[in-house]
């Protein structure tokens, strides 16, 4: 029986990637979605579905940038093409990251219809917020009343002696110690 050649049993699967390119991207997003087609195609896969997703300010500031242009795309690549791609996002000047995950659980009308979701920020009074004088300004530490009043556990007396007397003496594991006898000290050279 002939053996079969490695890239005939090399599976395709359906992949999702987020690509994460600088703010200089939000003029030209076609020139964003081509890099980010083409890396993909590099490696034998095959672009299903490839958009702009949003434009965002970062989180942190990555390689120099504040804000970014997300770029999602659907694929079906073979699974070694994705450590592949991810090498070439690294050694890209262009792209600033990229996150690749599974989309088995995915069909092609969902790979269509995916859209930002907004963020939504929901300022609340500071009153509800808490962190005001009501705690007592102990910075959200519950310390249950007075601290000097709680008991701590073990015995805080003056004396901590306890109920020390009542235990037995320690016993060592091999038995008493006997006292050794002094050695002599050794005779000096200049004596």
């Amino acid at each position: 029986m002939a053996k079969k050649s490695a890239a005939a049993d090399v599976k395709n699967r359906p992949y999702e990637a987020m690509f994460l390119f600088g703010a200089n991207f939000a003029s030209d997003v076609e020139k964003a979605v081509g890099l980010a087609r083409g890396i993909i195609e590099r490696h034998g896969g095959e672009v299903l579905v490839a958009k702009k997703w949003d434009e965002r300010k970062l989180a942190y500031e990555i390689s120099g940038n504040k804000r970014g242009v997300y770029v999602i795309t659907y694929f079906n690549a073979p699974t070694t093409a994705v450590t592949a791609i991810e090498r070439d996002v690294n050694l890209s000047e262009d792209i600033v990251r990229v996150l690749v995950t599974d989309a088995a659980h995915l069909n092609k009308d969902e790979m269509d219809k995916v859209e930002p979701q907004p963020i939504i920020r929901e300022e609340r009074p500071s009153w509800e917020r808490g962190g005001g004088f009501e705690r007592g300004g102990d910075r959200g530490f519950d310390r249950g009343g007075d601290r000097y009043e709680r008991d701590r556990g073990g015995d805080r007396g003056a004396d901590r002696g306890g109920d020390r007397d009542s235990r037995p003496p320690r016993r060592d594991a091999a038995g008493p110690r006997e006292e050794k006898p002094a050695a002599e000290p050794l005779p000096s050279s200049r004596e």
